[in-house]
């Protein structure tokens, strides 16, 4: 048989047998960690491309049948997202092609997208500006006539701890009375002096990163710029990590610090009412980690909207 009358001939696809041995549906079967191009728009109408993590799945309804066409998962998601900006709506349309590919077999389909966007950040006080690249997760499912879509984030910030600036704003005072003692009249310039020295600020606080994590869910049918939501965060919580840093930069970043010291439980009560007051979202879920600078362990604390059948952990 020559090489051309071999290539005419139909193809084995023994995933359209039953299994010997085993049958019953599956709940998901699909692809995860696929390597595709995303071209993404986080609100400022500036459209990047980036690399992305793909999982793409779909049920599997038939007792008789062995497996799923997952080639044609793989085809899709490689035709939409190297030509398409991701969007809800597209989305949508990826997942009911899954769906259509697989008529026979499947009636539920889901999509994960993980990639990091590139956002410009202005400095705090100098004219400078630098980038930040923002982790992001993009979750659909369709089934049957449901749709759903969730975007996640997350915001690294710096918080410093009330309790431990109660702490040294106390051993200052102590060493305040021991330098200049009561009674003694004070001398403006040696006083000035005393406090921009390290005899005179003798303690600070502990501070440290922090991660805010982010799960949105929009209303039907409304758009969430990736952009506002990390605005409306980072103005929430009032130190976001910074990017181009001069002197100028790093003493406003000191003063935001110490104008909104805050225990973890603080910055979930910051973020909840920033993002309840988002009528955009249908829900909302909330991680806050503070990475412990005095112990060894981290501080976590949850916020959720709070509705029936929404977030719970």
């Amino acid at each position: 048989m020559d090489m051309q009358t071999a290539s005419t001939r139909a193809l084995p696809d023994v995933a359209l047998n039953p299994h010997p041995h085993r049958s019953g549906p599956l709940d998901w079967v699909g692809m995860g960690r696929i390597q595709m191009p995303v071209r993404f728009d986080a609100g400022d109408g500036q459209v990047r491309e980036g690399v992305a993590r793909v999982d793409a799945f779909v049920n599997l309804t038939r007792n008789d049948k062995r497996g799923i066409h997952m080639s044609r998962l793989y085809l899709l998601v490689e035709q939409a997202l190297s030509r398409d900006v991701i969007t809800p709506v597209r989305l949508q349309a990826l997942l009911q092609a899954f769906l259509a590919s697989h008529e026979d077999l499947s009636d539920h389909a889901r999509i994960r997208i993980e990639f990091e966007q590139l956002i410009r950040r202005p400095a705090l006080r100098s004219a400078n500006s630098g980038w930040r690249a923002y982790p992001v997760v993009i979750e659909a499912e369709l089934k049957g006539e449901h749709f759903s879509y969730e975007l996640a984030t997350e915001v690294v910030y710096s918080s410093t701890c009330p309790a431990s600036a109660a702490l040294a704003r106390q051993l200052i005072q102590d060493r305040f009375e021991q330098d200049f003692g009561s009674g003694q009249p004070l001398d403006r310039t040696a006083l000035l002096a005393w406090l921009g020295s390290e005899q005179g600020i003798v303690a600070t606080p502990h501070a440290q990163r922090s991660v805010a994590e982010l799960k949105v869910r929009p209303v039907a049918g409304a758009a969430v710029s990736l952009l506002s939501l990390l605005d409306r965060c980072e103005h929430a919580l009032a130190t976001p990590v910074q990017t181009a840093v001069k002197r100028e930069d790093e003493q406003a970043f000191a003063a935001a610090n110490g104008g909104n010291l805050m225990f973890c439980e603080d910055a979930a009560r910051r973020l909840r009412a920033a993002l309840n007051e988002d009528g955009a979202l249908a829900d909302f879920r909330i991680r806050i980690e503070h990475q412990e600078s005095l112990h060894p362990h981290d501080a976590v604390a949850y916020a959720f909207k709070g509705i029936v059948g929404g977030y719970d952990r």
